[in-house]
């Protein structure tokens, strides 16, 4: 598990974004996976006043893992988390298993670099996740959710998360970003199934991350209800949820239109290959601003 440079650059996104550093902990001891003068790169781009001293401080201190970068970024308390000691984690828990109470509330900043698909019992493993942010604190999240079958249990969803981190459980979702691993990865904002009342769908053929920052908002119990998908819940309510019709010429016979329009509605409503503009937008991270 480690910090390479599109983690980097979402992580300095994030700041931008207002999320504090000043009390982190993070699921899993981060290694740092760049060099120097891509690090450096990074730095300019978001204009983050460093050193070369800092920066080799920063590549060589505490055997490759990311506390110092974290600093730089202005973490006062830089903890880790993990269910061994192998990587010298400052706590060791098994977070399939309900968390200890002096780690509540604790901390302005979690970040799961890439080990909640790994944890059998996700349910508690993300209500532990939670449960250790501060009211105005924030969980940043870099998972796997397309093409990577078989690097963990799971592959994660954008409805996943929208639905978990809800009002109703204390939080509410900042920003969702997807990226492919590429040399230059493009960035997308991900829309909210229930905001577009869509399923927000993605057929590619790279592996693809989601990063997630989202924001405690209240100090209310978490998982009081079990998150449910928004198009289920639309349609037990009565509502109808957005399906295209599809209208064929009176001119053909009735009996093949009764052939021909299930197999119209199947090939369109099969996903289009790549990021439609329905439920992604392209994003600058480097320079976008709200």
């Amino acid at each position: 598990m480690g910090f390479d440079k599109s983690s980097v650059r979402l992580l300095l996104y994030a700041k931008k974004h207002k999320v504090s550093f000043d009390s982190v902990i993070t699921i899993g001891r981060q290694k740092l996976l760049l060099k120097k003068t891509v690090l450096k790169k990074i730095l300019q781009e978001f204009n983050v006043p460093f050193s070369d001293n800092t920066l080799d401080s920063i590549i060589n201190a505490n055997e490759g893992y990311a506390e110092s970068l974290l600093k730089l970024f202005g973490a006062t308390i830089t903890d880790s988390l993990d269910f061994s000691d192998y990587e010298g984690a400052s706590f060791i828990h098994d977070l399939n298993n309900i968390l200890p109470s002096n780690l509540e509330k604790k901390y302005s900043l979690v970040i799961d670099g890439g080990s909640l698909e790994h944890i059998f019992n996700f349910p508690t493993a993300i209500k532990n996740c939670m449960s250790m942010i501060k009211v105005g604190g924030h969980f940043i999240g870099i998972t796997p959710v397309n093409n990577l079958m078989g690097h963990g249990f799971y592959q994660f969803t954008p409805e996943l998360f929208y639905r978990i981190f809800s009002p109703g459980n204390g939080f509410q979702v900042e920003k969702m970003l997807i990226f492919e691993i590429k040399r230059n990865p493009v960035f997308y904002e991900v829309a909210d199934p229930e905001s577009i009342a869509q399923r927000v769908m993605l057929i590619n053929n790279n592996y693809t991350y989601l990063f997630v920052i989202s924001k405690r908002i209240s100090d209310l119990p978490i998982f009081l209800s079990n998150p449910q998908q928004s198009d289920y819940v639309t349609m037990w309510k009565g509502s109808k949820y957005n399906k295209r019709e599809y209208r064929i010429k009176k001119i053909i016979p009735k009996k093949l239109i009764l052939f021909v329009r299930p197999l119209i509605k199947m090939i369109m409503n099969r996903p289009k290959r790549g990021f439609s503009k329905l439920f992604y937008k392209k994003v600058n991270i480097i320079t976008h601003k709200d």
